[in-house]
């Protein structure tokens, strides 16, 4: 009995501080409303499910530095605008969209999908392209207007790899990188201009636009897309970049207000995380919003002065200004962070203060370090990158660091087939008591703590809610004979969800949603991931 007192002592105090701060009720004065909670679908598994993967980089958007050899030697730059035009120079416009098309179609083998499903364990990929990826027409006035024709074909090729991928099991960010005008001043914007003008040019954001909210408008007959990323890399401190994700949300969730968005948080994680609370609450029906944040150690002076060690341990307590920011989205809004980039390159400078110890070990670390980190506080995580020329890519290259056992995959998708239905068994032979628990707990806390008016009964059916959806997540990939377990990665916005279909009002709503985390917790504890 003392250890069961001391357990809702614990429980009591976790719902007390995740009550805390509360300093509004926004479903207070509503009635209950229909509730549309349906079990999840496969769709709701890709975009919801934690996110292992890395960006399939320099296929849509090329970047010298890793395929140099898709630039002729007449190539007046690094970047993609430059490749083309110097293939079109060179050989024509005829032959510069075959070679083009030769690279979207090939750069990327089944061999690789197959590789990424069934040995690196990716449930997603991150892919970037350019506006221009979008067609000719899309080039129309812009810097790639001389080289329209060699995209003719360019979105019917993110369509294939799309199809392809999904029917191997593994879903698609689609990440709208470059933009017109550049959002940031680097290559990987298309171009080699060295500026940045998008933020200050309200016809290369019009473009931009309307080239999300086509791309919405495609994504709803391409399965297995699990989001729209809006900019890569914004400029730090851009000017009316807030404002203009406001109007980009707007317009595609006229689209479809259910496709996940993801924006950059331009350099400073706290800012956006706080701008994307103020977006994410339970009274709104736009888009959920998530943070795209990339984590780098290899180019500031800082890091050149810092050691793998103290670099490791950095790596450790990353993410760290999402702390206090959970737990509640009807108190504070949902937050749901994914990291859109990261890799195991540390500078030469930091290699050299590894005070004897043997790179190869510091670089296991390192990246034992980061996966650990972000599969415990993030929505997902996507290497930088895949593939190169230079292949296996060194602490750059997804394959390489994977094979080493630097990058390792959440445990749950590790399992076999037989595994993943042995332990659903055994949930399911726990439910009842963990259920009975769950809610005695729940209800004694508060009946005897702060005694007054509840709708326990709220509790309840959240906890059944939570721990149905933990383990239909967890099975889906076994329905679909693929090995491993899916846990719910975007938990913050998958409540948030849970929460708007519930239909409940009222000022009890919040033992609604503490129900649904606690089924979901419950689950995975009983089946022991």
């Amino acid at each position: 009995m003392k250890k069961f007192l001391n357990k809702a002592k614990d429980y009591g105090q976790q719902q007390v501080q995740q009550r805390q701060g509360n300093k509004q009720q926004p479903m207070a004065s509503q009635p209950d409303g229909q509730n549309r909670i349906q079990p999840p679908t496969k769709q709701d598994v890709d975009r919801y499910r934690y996110h292992h993967g890395t960006n399939i980089g320099t296929l849509f958007i090329l970047e010298k530095w890793l395929t140099g050899s898709m630039f002729p030697d007449n190539a007046n730059g690094s970047a993609e605008h430059a490749a083309a035009q110097g293939w079109v120079k060179k050989e024509g416009l005829d032959n510069a969209r075959q070679r083009f098309e030769k690279h979207w179609r090939e750069y990327l083998s089944d061999a690789d999908i197959d590789w990424l499903r069934d040995v690196a364990k990716c449930t997603s990929v991150r892919l970037p392209i350019g506006w221009f990826t979008l067609g000719s027409d899309w080039c129309k006035g812009t810097a790639f207007k001389d080289v329209a024709g060699v995209y003719q074909n360019a979105w019917p090729a993110v369509k294939d790899l799309v199809a392809r991928l999904n029917q191997r099991g593994i879903a698609i960010l689609i990440d709208l990188h470059g933009l017109p005008g550049g959002a940031n001043s680097q290559e990987h914007s298309g171009t080699n201009s060295g500026k940045t003008e998008f933020w200050s040019s309200s016809s290369d954001q019009d473009i931009a636009t309307h080239a999300l909210c086509h791309i919405a408008t495609e994504a709803r007959n391409m399965d297995g897309v699990l989001g729209l990323q809006l900019v890569n890399e914004s400029e730090a401190n851009a000017k009316g970049m807030y404002d203009w994700y406001t109007r980009v949300i707007n317009e595609i969730s006229r689209v479809d207000p259910t496709l996940p968005l993801y924006i950059s948080d331009a350099w400073d994680f706290s800012q956006c995380i706080n701008w994307t609370l103020s977006h994410n609450n339970a009274t709104a029906q736009t888009n959920p919003i998530v943070i795209d944040t990339h984590l780098y150690w290899a180019f500031s002076d800082a890091d050149k002065s810092k050691t793998p060690q103290q670099i490791t341990g950095e790596a450790s307590n990353s993410l760290n200004a999402l702390d206090n920011k959970e737990g509640s989205v009807l108190d504070r809004g949902a937050v749901q962070a994914i990291v859109g980039e990261y890799s195991c390159v540390l500078t030469e400078d930091s290699w050299a203060k590894s005070q004897g110890v043997p790179k190869d070990q510091l670089v296991h670390g390192f990246g034992n370090a980061e996966s650990s980190r972000f599969q415990s506080r993030a929505g997902g995580s996507f290497f930088w990158t895949y593939r190169m020329d230079w292949m296996e890519g060194g602490e750059w290259g997804f394959k390489q660091m994977t094979k080493s056992g630097a990058i390792t995959p959440p445990v749950g998708l590790t399992l076999s087939v037989q595994d993943v239905q042995s332990r659903i068994t055994h949930a399911q032979q726990g439910q009842q008591s963990a259920r009975a628990q769950a809610v005695s707990q729940h209800s004694q806390y508060w009946d005897n703590n702060h005694p007054g008016q509840y709708e326990h009964w709220r509790f309840e059916r959240g906890w059944d809610v939570g721990f149905s959806d933990a383990m239909v997540f967890f099975r889906m990939r076994s329905q679909r004979s693929l090995n491993g377990g899916d846990r719910i990665g975007m938990l913050e916005l998958w409540v948030l969800k849970r929460v708007r279909e519930s239909g409940m009002g009222g000022k009890f709503v919040w033992e609604f949603e503490q129900g649904v985390r606690k089924g979901v917790a419950d689950w995975y504890q009983l089946a022991g991931i």
